[in-house]
């Protein structure tokens, strides 16, 4: 019978049998079970405050953040705007509102015929403004232009041009001819914007109530002449601007308009049809009346409105304005001036559109 082979307890092999099998008697943490839990302490973490982002969503009870100023302020912005037009419609539906003795409607003027006419003076024809300085701040003056276009459209912006570039933001106050105001809905809409007719009584009139008096001398003659003749200023009449300038004793403003006459090149004027029509002309151009509505769009030319220095006329005697040489000197001289200056801004301009 073999030897039967005796095996220490304190045995290595005895020691690593066992204590594998304690290990596997002993739960998570080498503790036996049923052995109390030994509580060690902990020292605190320090938490980091976390960083707001753009990009971070506020919690479910997280307060919303804060509206940025930017946003408040065109918020607010639209809301007086919509409060303004409420109120404006209002005020015309229950007719509390105010015109003159002319029928000028200050408050649809700045409210509504402005509006329509700024963007087409910004944006389409891009209009430059030049020695608005040259206005006075206040009192009457009498503005003398230039004519062109084949349409009346320089005569309306330069009214846009005074009104938004001169610090006081005056009106201009435009003397049309009898045609204007013959026109249904046309007729309306020039009284309510500040026209009147062309005449003396009624210029005197405006410039000695302190308004700007815009006047062009050409008349017809200027808007309706062929585009051959383009930023050739036609005859200024007898001087009658000047002879209401004198009387009321007011500065002549001489201005000079470039790009007008080229939005409707007039190639041709069917006379026959204008006599028939009750016109002074009837214009042909490139697209009209070939193309119908859409020959009626101007050409987007780059426009440039220069204000020249006043002539003043309040040193003159009472009797100055009978005086016909004395009329016919300073007509000149404005005619000059205005003349003098379309040729200089020609020379400097790059391109009819640019």
């Amino acid at each position: 019978m073999a030897d039967a082979k005796v095996i220490p307890f304190d045995d290595d092999r005895s020691r690593g049998a066992t204590g594998k099998a304690a290990a596997r008697r002993r739960g998570p943490g080498g503790r036996r079970r049923g052995e109390p839990v030994a509580v060690r302490e902990m020292a605190a973490v320090p938490v980091q405050e976390q960083q707001s982002s753009p990009d971070t969503e506020p919690g479910p009870g997280a307060s919303p953040a804060p509206e940025p100023e930017a946003a408040r302020e065109q918020r607010g912005g639209w809301d007086r705007k919509i409060a303004g037009g409420l109120a404006f419609l209002r005020r015309r539906i229950t007719g509390d509102y105010d015109v003159d003795e002319f029928g000028y409607d200050k408050e649809l003027t700045d409210q509504v015929l402005m509006s329509l006419l700024r963007p087409i003076a910004e944006k389409y024809f891009r209009v430059e403004v030049k020695g608005i300085e040259n206005i006075p701040s206040e009192g009457g003056a009498l503005i003398v232009s230039n004519h062109s276009g084949t349409l009346p459209l320089d005569g309306l912006m330069m009214q846009v041009a005074v009104h938004d570039n001169h610090p006081e933001g005056r009106h201009l106050r435009l003397l049309a001819a009898d045609l204007v105001f013959m026109l249904p809905v046309v007729n309306e809409l020039a009284r309510k914007a500040g026209h009147t007719l062309a005449c003396a009584e009624d210029a005197q009139r405006l410039l000695e109530g302190g308004e700007l008096v815009g006047v062009m001398p050409e008349g017809f003659k200027g808007i309706g002449k062929p585009f051959s003749e383009r930023y050739k200023l036609q005859r200024f009449g007898r001087g009658g601007f000047v002879s209401t300038a004198l009387r009321a004793g007011t500065p002549i403003v001489p201005c000079s308009i470039v790009g007008a006459e080229e939005i409707y090149p007039m190639v041709g004027n069917a006379k026959t049809l204008a006599r028939v029509l009750g016109f002074p002309y009837f214009p042909i151009t490139p697209t009209f009346p070939w193309l119908g509505p859409l020959g009626a769009v101007p050409l987007p030319t780059k426009w440039t409105i220069q204000f020249g220095e006043p002539i003043p006329t309040d040193g003159y005697p009472p009797e100055a304005a009978e005086d016909p040489m004395l009329m016919f000197n300073l007509t000149d001289q404005v005619r000059e001036q205005i003349q003098h200056t379309l040729y200089k801004l020609l020379v400097q301009r790059r391109s009819v559109f640019f």
